[in-house]
């Protein structure tokens, strides 16, 4: 998991890590649910396990989330998410790398309605997207809540005609997670 942080961590300039690493706000358990609602039966799982940064200076916010951490009721579907439509040895992560559009003073407490634009990765295809959500400020923490749709033909994802009932051609995704200022010492 530490590897993880300290790659996320150097995808941002090392200059200005270097610099002052308390604008730096990390989670490493960003929890990621995807649900999917068709015909035949409803599919949802969920990742506890994923990792962000948000540099509160520049407003940018990064995601890494383990595909195959992802965990369903029924393993036969992990089974087949993970080798047949989201090829999790070829594709392991989705990321999003974006910066949220609206200034925030991370000094002051409440609940605020943000959208962030960026780039999502899935199954090794990157697209442009701005999508909405909510941070919550309080004292020496963040929260961040998000909802949204990802279409799989956006992303390459094939879903076979066999089965093309049980499976939705866009799947929501909800994510959160609370965040804590970085402190290089403990990490």
């Amino acid at each position: 998991m530490k590897s993880i942080v300290l790659v996320i961590l150097l995808m941002f300039s090392y200059k200005s890590f270097s610099e002052d690493a308390a604008k730096f706000f990390i989670s490493k358990s960003i929890k990621t649910t995807i649900f999917s609602e068709a015909p035949l039966e409803n599919i949802e799982a969920t990742s506890r396990t994923g990792v962000a940064i948000l540099n509160t200076e520049t407003r940018e916010i990064q995601f890494n989330i383990p595909i195959r951490s992802f965990d369903f009721a029924k393993k036969k579907m992990q089974e087949h998410f993970n080798e047949n439509y989201m090829e999790s040895d070829k594709h392991p992560n989705a990321r999003f790398k974006g910066k949220i559009n609206q200034a925030i003073d991370l000094s002051v407490s409440g609940n605020y309605n943000v959208s962030v634009t960026g780039d999502l990765e899935v199954h090794g295809v990157k697209q442009k997207r701005t999508i909405s959500g909510s941070i919550k400020v309080a004292p020496g923490s963040v929260a961040i809540s998000s909802k949204f749709d990802v279409r799989c033909a956006d992303h390459n994802i094939s879903i076979p005609r066999l089965v093309f009932r049980n499976i939705a051609e866009t799947i929501r995704v909800t994510v959160s997670g609370s965040f804590t200022p970085y402190n290089p010492t403990q990490s």
